[in-house]
């Protein structure tokens, strides 16, 4: 009996992982193109307070755009990978979109966004959300105290860097 829920890796040696995988890049991709082009169709809406002096750099919507246009070009480049490999694509069966591995994600996100944000501190919600991703994305044939130690250390490492880095230096203060 297994006692820990792992789950499965892709195999990338199996054909039908190789096509499944490239099929997703181009679905993917095409996904990130879209959310990163919403992304600066928003930024460019945005107010830009010219009348009160703001420069190019300084105006509301510059990051916001910076990130939608490197998310469009990454996904892209996503697309195009699945696109040189699509060959193997047609050959292989349809794979779902939605796996547990999705699942788990969305609901990890869910669980951390939606209840421990606000109800628990930030650094303790923080580590316990990277804790959780790590330990239950962690490859099959890891040892149980090998997951473990992995998965703490990068939950507590996380949530102390994160803090640091948005209290201290960008000065924004965390729920």
């Amino acid at each position: 009996m297994q006692s820990e829920p792992a789950l499965q890796q892709d195999s990338a040696a199996e054909p039908a992982a190789v096509g499944s995988s490239a099929r997703s890049d181009m679905i993917g991709g095409a996904c990130w193109v879209l959310f990163g082009a919403l992304i600066v169709g928003g930024a460019l809406r945005m107010d830009r307070f010219e009348k009160m002096g703001a420069t190019l750099y300084t105006m509301p919507g510059f990051v916001p755009a910076m990130v939608g246009a490197l998310l469009m070009l990454l996904g892209a480049v996503l697309a195009l990978r699945g696109w040189l490999r699509r060959p193997a694509a047609l050959a292989a069966p349809v794979q779902p979109l939605l796996n547990r591995r999705v699942l788990w994600t969305a609901a990890l996100a869910l669980v951390y966004a939606g209840l421990l944000i606000g109800r628990v501190h930030f650094l303790a919600a923080t580590a316990l959300f990277v804790a959780s991703f790590v330990w239950l994305f962690t490859p099959e044939g890891t040892s149980r105290q090998r997951r473990w130690l992995v998965a703490i250390l990068a939950g507590v490492l996380t949530a102390l860097v994160v803090d640091l880095v948005f209290e201290d230096v960008f000065l924004v203060r965390l729920p």
